[in-house]
């Protein structure tokens, strides 16, 4: 029998949103281990079926991720929205404060969903895939605005750039009980507007807090 059986629940209805399925996965790895957990036990304690599920998700390694593609799009149109009298590095950073700002009931299932992909190994391989696609996101943007092919070295160093900070501020927010996600972007946004000059800036803790 699977480690992680679960048993189906008798006159539930069954979920049909990407949200939703995340949200069950979620549950199942923080309870059995992302390892442990199976798609037809993800799918059994979703009621619908392993082919159903499949049609949302292609792998057990994209659940975690939610409807990312929905954000990605979302995201692509804040940048379109946004004037063109506002530069490109505040841009931009509005944009990634804003991709990541939850809902507060969202917020919780966020955080097991970053636990996991910068923590289980096989979702972090498998991160590489959607970090590229949040990457391209950036990088047409500031093609854009640069006037530059997209695989240039310009929009190419902004995306990675972009990327790190996010992920830094990502990993300082998941090792610090009571942190602000929020607060921390924008703190790590701020050192690429700003640049790294000693005394600049003030002193950022670990809470996000000046």
């Amino acid at each position: 029998m699977n480690e992680c059986s679960v048993a189906p629940r008798m006159g539930r209805q069954p979920l049909t949103t990407r949200a939703a399925l995340s949200h069950v996965a979620l549950r199942l790895f923080l309870e059995h281990g992302f390892d442990q957990t199976t798609v037809d036990d993800i799918a059994t304690a979703a009621g619908i079926g392993r082919r159903t599920l499949f049609r949302y998700f292609p792998s057990k390694n994209d659940l975690p991720w939610g409807d990312f593609d929905a954000e990605l799009a979302r995201m692509r149109a804040f940048l379109a929205a946004t004037d063109t009298t506002v530069s490109l590095v505040d841009a931009l950073a509005r944009a990634v404060v804003e991709f990541n700002r939850f809902p507060s009931e969202e917020v919780p299932f966020h955080r097991e969903r970053m636990n996991l992909l910068l923590n289980v190994p096989a979702l972090v391989a498998h991160s590489t895939l959607r970090y590229a696609e949040w990457r391209l996101v950036v990088s047409d943007f500031a093609a854009g605005r640069l006037g530059v092919a997209v695989d240039a070295i310009e929009p190419t160093v902004i995306g990675w750039v972009f990327l790190g900070a996010s992920l830094a501020a990502y990993e300082q927010w998941l090792r610090t009980d009571g942190s602000n996600l929020i607060e921390l972007l924008e703190s790590a946004l701020l050192l690429l507007k700003e640049g790294f000059t000693s005394g600049e800036l003030p002193t950022v803790g670990p809470g996000g807090q000046a």
